[in-house]
């Protein structure tokens, strides 16, 4: 470990860091844990934690030179995924790996994830920056991140209380998100990222590098109208739908319903993939599917720009689907 550089990134992230830090926090940074008041008027309350990776995406953020993206993606992927529990964000986590740190993109990152957090007003409450040569290829590094948050027990999100004729309702994604990028570096690799495909209309770097959308502000004054909801990552839209409905439940979504960003189809046209592996893979321009009764439909649609009513939950039957996708 370079110690001095270390130490450098610590001085020059204090700023941004400390801008995320409310009465709640206790302990500051460079300590050896974080610190965190459990905030009031949280009835019976539950810590709500979720970890993950930006993935490959991080190979495009170092071969672009643009760092601070993938820091506001760690942040709001973590976000997303307490939400779908019922909880909000409250303390963030940061990893970040390097054969050798350059102070500048550590930094970058974490000015990245602190502008996030600042934006969800969760606390940046620490973090590890390691240096592992022989690791990590030169001018390679990996982003990890832990999201804690808390929510009243009473008011975590019930799976249990889906019903067959439910409406899902789906939100906007801003593009890949967080996930599938290495296929999609597969398909767009001997293309410069400046490459300005006509379906895209902006340059390749711009649409890959598009940051993950949180949905915390979209969402949080709609809890309690939730059934369910899936934060479609890893896994697209079949894998992760079937992980927020009851065993005996499925559903048929309408193809249409919801704009594609045409990313989708371009990569599905370059790379020759069938239909089904894409919506493995990708979100499909859904970043989170919400279940709730039909007569909350409008609420949602009306209040969230670019949501949608794309399907309905129907009673699983012997040997099908537990998402069908309607063409």
């Amino acid at each position: 470990m370079d110690i001095a550089a270390a130490n450098a990134v610590i001085d020059r992230i204090r700023e941004s860091v400390h801008s995320t830090h409310g009465p709640l926090v206790v302990s500051d940074i460079g300590g050896f844990g974080g610190a965190l008041r459990i905030p009031p008027g949280i009835n019976d309350p539950v810590i709500v934690s979720s970890i993950d990776s930006v993935g490959t995406k991080v190979s495009i953020a170092a071969q672009a030179r643009r760092y601070d993206t993938v820091g506001a993606d760690i942040v709001n992927h973590g976000a997303n995924d307490i939400l779908v529990v019922g909880a909000l964000p409250c303390a963030f986590l940061d990893y970040f790996a390097a054969s050798r740190l350059d102070p500048d993109v550590v930094a970058d990152v974490v000015e990245g994830a602190a502008s996030a957090c600042g934006k969800l007003d969760c606390a940046l409450l620490g973090g590890e920056t390691a240096e592992l040569p022989g690791v990590y290829q030169e001018n390679e590094f990996d982003l990890a991140g832990c999201m804690i948050g808390v929510a009243s027990e009473a008011e975590l999100i019930d799976i249990d209380r889906v019903r067959p004729g439910d409406a899902v309702v789906v939100l906007p994604s801003n593009g890949l998100h967080t996930n599938g990028y290495s296929l999609a570096r597969r398909v767009f690799r001997g293309y410069s990222l400046d490459h300005v495909f006509p379906e895209l209309g902006r340059p390749l770097v711009d649409e890959l590098l598009a940051v993950h959308r949180s949905y915390v502000r979209d969402l949080r004054e709609l809890l309690p109208m939730v059934r369910s909801m899936a934060h479609i990552t890893g896994g697209g839209l079949f894998d992760n739908i079937p992980r927020v409905l009851p065993d005996s439940l499925g559903v048929d979504l309408e193809w249409g319903a919801w704009q594609v960003p045409p990313v989708f189809e371009l990569i599905r046209k370059l790379g020759g993939v069938d239909f089904d592996e894409m919506c493995h893979v990708f979100n499909m321009g859904v970043g989170m599917a919400v279940i709730c009764a039909p007569e909350n439909v409008d609420e949602f649609v009306y209040r969230i720009p670019g949501a949608s009513l794309a399907g309905t939950v129907r009673t699983l039957q012997q040997g099908e689907e537990r998402v069908r996708i309607l063409t």
